[in-house]
């Protein structure tokens, strides 16, 4: 049998294992892992944006679910313009690497965040409407693959994939 505590220790460690491995979907990892900057920056017929702007969305809507989770007097960026970059290319291959870096470096700030003792899963943010880290957790997750379908899809699409 299993305490509360126990129970939520599992669920913490399942939540973890979802924002890091590959289960039924490629990693977020696997997906940008030797792209072309071209590529990146490519923005097929009829799709409203490069990869490069889905990978730099992905980054700032996980900042955010950090920021928002860990720091009651965060401010979240104005939606949507603040969330989506305007230019569909990216700058150079430093500005493709920061941003992946700065990506794995958040998913680790939440980890940590979901891993501290004193972390609740289910008591909602004083700060929020309702949210809890749960719910955060459960959000960077989906959001991250979802975007992560329409990455490797543009990739097939650009012939870069498989």
């Amino acid at each position: 049998m299993t305490t509360n505590k126990n129970a939520g220790e599992i669920v913490k460690q399942q939540l973890i294992e979802f924002l890091t491995k590959a289960s039924a979907h490629v990693t977020f990892e696997d997906a940008v892992k030797n792209m072309s900057i071209e590529n990146a920056g490519a923005k097929p017929e009829n799709l409203p944006y490069s990869i490069w702007q889905l990978v730099e969305h992905i980054r700032i809507a996980q900042w955010d679910i950090l920021e928002f989770s860990r720091n009651p007097n965060h401010i979240s960026p104005k939606w949507p313009d603040e969330y989506w970059p305007k230019e569909a290319s990216v700058s150079d291959k430093t500005a493709w690497e920061r941003s992946l870096q700065q990506i794995e470096k958040d998913k680790e700030a939440f980890i940590q965040l979901l891993n501290d003792p004193s972390s609740d899963l289910y008591t909602p943010f004083p700060h929020g409407d309702g949210q809890n880290l749960l719910r955060e957790a459960l959000l960077i997750a989906d959001h991250t693959s979802y975007h992560t379908g329409e990455i490797l899809a543009i990739r097939r699409l650009l012939n870069d994939w498989g």
